[in-house]
């Protein structure tokens, strides 16, 4: 009975009582769509980081500074092919690992030529990343031992140079003024870590660092932990036998970094999950609008309708029935456009998501969050406007013109 004095009072004035709703829309709708969208880069970069590979652990050459001037983190020469080999050997808990050096050529096919990383590795690689080839093979033990000048190309790197879908092994290009033998192509990876990783060329380590850039040092140690119970464990294990190694005691730096993916996901995450909150802190704004919009319309209504509070007061309705009676009225505006924003949301959550390739998903907590806080909303600031409405005096609102 309520509701349907409520609803016939809002549709007295269409137009305003759509417009008072709007804000509400809103807000609603802004909150759905931008933790969607928040949600949805959460799951890419969880998708990112599980596709980089399981239970993997990264050492990377830290610090260097030359006369007082800090070169920055991986500058350092101090990780060594030595000290990848006591990791395999001494560490247990360790079931692959892969020693790296990396660098970066003109790459040249033909007439065509392309600007990418070239990574030397190990032949682990591939299982470490769970990473497959979709045409030709992986280099060998055979082929890291002789530092053979061959390659296995990303599939950025193969679309660049002989076109997508092209199977180019044995054709011959050219790093830098070296010629290497393509041997195989990658499967798609996308991005992961924050680069295109389809975007590079796969070569034995000994080869960059003997044919292309005339060094010793290696400048990653990628490990891929047994089990993932036991990752956190392992990498505590080689940073304590590269201290050892390194001759690092006491409270002296280490000349290593070691991460995890762990860490890695946990702060992108947490960064994020703050941007995210930022968001939606932003779009509560609109929702805030909205209620001192259905404030500001029902104090008007209050007095629209004064005589109407008097006659109904005159003839026995309590100053609680029309508290009540001008409560619900606000909560059926917040409720409407609670409604109409959450469908909006998920709407425009929807459109983004395609216009922008970006991943959506609209969290069950964020869509009963926005409509709680949308009834909230309709209450706190319907309230004061009912509890006007409860204290008219009943003469004075039959005289009110």
């Amino acid at each position: 009975m309520t509701f349907r004095i409520a609803f016939k009072a809002l549709g007295r004035n269409k137009l305003r009582t759509g417009l008072t709703m709007l804000g509400m829309i809103i807000g609603v709708a802004a909150v759905i769509s931008l933790v969607a969208m928040g949600n949805g880069a959460q799951k890419a970069i969880e998708d990112q980081i599980k596709g980089a590979g399981t239970n993997m652990i990264t050492v990377n050459a830290g610090n260097f500074t030359a006369g007082g001037v800090r070169q920055g983190s991986g500058a350092a020469t101090s990780l060594t092919v030595d000290d990848a080999d006591a990791i395999r050997r001494e560490v247990t808990g360790v079931e692959y690992l892969a020693a790296g050096v990396n660098s970066r050529a003109q790459v040249v096919a033909g007439n065509q030529n392309w600007s990418t990383r070239i990574q030397g590795t190990d032949v682990d690689l591939p299982a470490i990343r769970a990473w497959a080839t979709t045409a030709g093979t992986f280099f060998t033990e055979q082929d890291v031992r002789s530092a053979a000048k061959v390659a296995v190309l990303g599939t950025t790197v193969n679309t660049q140079l002989f076109g997508e879908g092209a199977d180019p092994t044995g054709q011959v290009i050219r790093v830098g003024t070296q010629p290497f033998r393509v041997i195989g192509v990658m499967a798609s990876k996308g991005q992961g870590m924050g680069e295109d990783m389809d975007d590079q060329i796969l070569t034995p380590y000994t080869t960059v660092q003997k044919k292309l850039l005339g060094i010793t040092h290696v400048n990653n140690i990628t490990v891929s932990a047994a089990s993932a119970e036991e990752t956190s464990t392992v990498a505590d294990r080689i940073a304590v036998l590269l201290r050892v190694r390194h001759g690092i005691t006491g409270e002296k730096p280490d000349d290593f970094i070691i991460r995890t993916l762990e860490e890695i996901a946990d702060v992108r995450s947490a960064a994020t999950s703050t941007m995210t909150t930022l968001l939606a802190g932003i779009a509560g704004v609109s929702l805030l609008v909205g209620g001192i919009g259905i404030m500001n319309i029902m104090l008007v209504s209050v007095t629209e309708r004064t005589r109407e509070i008097g006659l109904r007061m005159a003839i026995g309705a309590r100053g609680r029935d029309v508290r009540r009676q001008f409560l619900v009225e606000a909560l059926t505006l917040s409720l409407i456009g609670g409604a109409i924003g959450i469908a909006l949301g998920f709407g425009l959550a929807e459109g983004m998501s395609r216009w922008m390739a970006w991943p959506a998903a609209v969290p069950l907590n964020a869509v009963l969050m926005a409509f709680g806080f949308s009834a909230a909303t309709g209450i706190f600031f319907g309230f004061d406007p009912a509890q006007k409405a409860a204290q008219l005096d009943p003469i004075d609102a039959l005289r009110f013109e």
